[in-house]
Parts: structure tokens; sequence; C-alpha cells
């Protein structure tokens, strides 16, 4: 029997959204939308190239934007398509509540896609308001059938708590609508402030930490309650539908991005590509190097990032990384690993300053 393909994930960034949201700072554009076979061309170019290269099957595929749901499905699926697999890799594709249809998952069927990871964010229409989305929260329960007509494998609802104007019952019963949906994952995060997005100049929008600290601890009392551990701070699921993608980053594995933005890693060598999607097509056609920048991690960085990683997730880090008896409450010890519990989770950026390395 041949012994399983080594971690290896794929990511594919898809540019292009109807509309930005507030709080978003990653690379996107809602006025480029005229560039779409032109990257998707590039795509499979670059794509094409590490195979020659030799890029390993990748035992994860995820792709992220920007919204991939609003390119065509069977557009989207020849490049996804062409990436080389490992046996049972697991394949996600983000979309829109207001994109899902039984044909735009079929088509990504057909080129091997089995999860989906559709952005909720919340179910109160003034809450969606308050973050910038235009989608129909009714949507979503539209979506969550079509893709259970089609068969996929798993699928994530990803929510986002701390917006102006929502209250704690608002949240609540986003949570519980979500619940009803049966889910197999879901993803919950804290609203952040990025620089240079209109949410970052109106302090008067800003979340508050103390209600988010609310919201989290709800979130996860009825989740856990639903049968869904967490299983990362801002993540649950079913026993074995986990994204794996994601976990992969988690332990520092290897991956490989393509796209302008994407980002990769290679033992400890970290690189990401050109922002725009104009240069990307270029560079790619000129059979350049889509490289922006990159970094390599001495051993003391690289295994303090491993660490902090760890202690996401509910293995923990060893005893001799943390001194858990002055976390009293924040920690607990489970065999040789010391443990965030739930409120120690809300602390864990403070609680990794204090890991040694």
């Amino acid at each position: 029997m041949a012994a399983p393909a080594a971690p290896f994930g794929v990511y594919v960034h898809i540019p292009f959204c109807a509309s930005k949201c507030d709080y978003c700072a990653f690379a996107t554009w809602t006025d480029r939308h005229h560039l779409t076979d032109a990257y998707l061309g590039a795509l499979r170019a670059d794509i094409q190239s590490a195979i020659d290269e030799g890029m390993p099957p990748a035992t994860s595929i995820f792709v992220g934007g920007g919204t991939p749901s609003m390119v065509d499905g069977a557009g989207l699926g020849a490049v996804i398509g062409l990436v080389p697999v490992a046996d049972e890799a697991e394949v996600t594709v983000e979309c829109n509540p207001d994109d899902v249809t039984d044909q735009l998952l079929e088509a990504y069927v057909a080129h091997g896609v089995n999860r989906v990871s559709v952005g909720v964010q919340s179910m109160a229409t003034h809450v969606l308001g308050a973050l910038g989305r235009m989608h129909d929260q009714d949507n979503v329960v539209a979506a969550v059938d079509a893709i259970r007509r089609v068969g996929l494998a798993s699928f994530n609802l990803d929510v986002i708590y701390g917006a102006a104007g929502e209250s704690v019952d608002d949240w609540r019963r986003t949570v519980e609508s979500i619940v009803e949906l049966d889910p197999p994952h879901v993803s919950a995060y804290a609203l952040t402030i990025e620089p240079g997005t209109p949410l970052a100049t109106q302090p008067d929008r800003h979340p508050d930490d103390d209600d988010q600290a609310d919201k989290y601890e709800l979130v996860d009392e009825l989740l856990a309650a639903a049968g869904l551990p967490n299983y990362e701070i801002s993540n649950w699921s079913l026993p074995g539908h986990e994204c794996r993608h994601n976990v992969l980053y988690w332990r520092q594995q290897n991956y490989r991005g393509f796209g302008c933005a994407a980002h990769s890693h290679l033992d400890g060598r970290r690189w990401w590509n050109v922002r725009t999607p104009e240069r990307y097509i270029d560079l790619v056609a000129a059979g350049e190097s889509t490289e922006a920048a990159g970094e390599t991690l001495d051993a003391a960085t690289r295994r303090f990032e491993r660490l902090e990683l760890q202690l996401r997730m509910p293995d923990g880090v060893p005893l001799d990384a943390l001194d858990g008896e002055a976390l009293e409450g924040l920690v607990v010890r489970r065999d040789r690993r010391w443990v965030l519990t739930r409120r120690g989770r809300l602390m864990a950026n403070d609680i990794a300053t204090r890991l040694r390395v």
C-alpha cells in the first residue's frame, strides 16, 4: 500500500468582487472584471509552469478572494482541474450566498471540488449593512439547500461578530440560525480593524473588546452544544470535517499560492506575489517571476511561530514552552501539554508573548 502523500497545499486567489466590504483589506477589486479571462489564463499558465518544475500533488486546494463564485464555474473549474491532487484531496471554493446555484456547484464538482465555504457574516439585515455586505441572508438557506442537493462532501459557514449596531441578541439569532442549517463546519471571526479600510477611518463603528468577548463565549457555547467542538480559536466542526487546508497553515506545512498577492511557503521560506491582477497577468505572459518579495525564517522565529500556532489548537503546546502555573484559568494541563481554556482563547495573543522559544 502506497504511503500517503506529504501534506502540500495550493491556494488560488480570485481578486474580483461586486463590492468592497468596509472591513476588507484583501487584494480585491470591483472594477477589473474585464480582466477575468486573461487572469484565469495566467493562473493556468502559472500552475502549468509549477507542474513542469515538479510541484507535488496537492493534498488540499483552497480558492479564495475576492469572490471566486463570481467567476464562471467552468472557467474556474478548468483552473482547479489543472492542479495535480493526491488521493482524497480536499478542494474548497469560497462562495457568496447570492451566487450559489445548482449549476455553479455542479460545475465545481465536475472539476473535483468537494467543499465550499459560504460567506454568511450575519443573518441580520442591519448588521450586514454595517459590514458593507450586500447579499440577501435568505440566500444562505437556499445555498445550503443547493449544497446538499448536489452532494458536496462538506461545507463551511463563515460569520463575523462585533459590527456596529449588533446586539448580543442579534448575534445569538445569527448563530442559532446557522445551527438550524446543521453545517459540518463553522468559522466565526471577531471583526478587526485593518489600516486603509473605510472602517478604519470611522472610530464610532469600531468593535468593543468586551462585547466581542461575550459574543465569542456565546458562539462557542452554542456550537459546542450543537456537537461542533472547537478545533482552532475561530473554527468549529464535526469530527472529520476540519478544514485540512487551514490545518496545513497552522502546522507550518508547505503550500504554493497562485494569483496576485498569493502567499507561498517552503521549508521556512515565505514569499508573496505582486499585488495587482494586471502585473500578475503581464509577468506570467512574459515568463517572469511573479514574486514581489520574500523572507527566510531563522530557526528561533520558526519555532516561535510554530508554538504560537499550536497554542491556537486543542493540542496546545509542550509544558516547557509556557509557565502554565502562572496562567491559572487561562490554560489547563492535558498530559504533557498546556491547552487554552475558553477564557484563555480570548487572550491567546497576550499568552503567546509568554512562549519560551
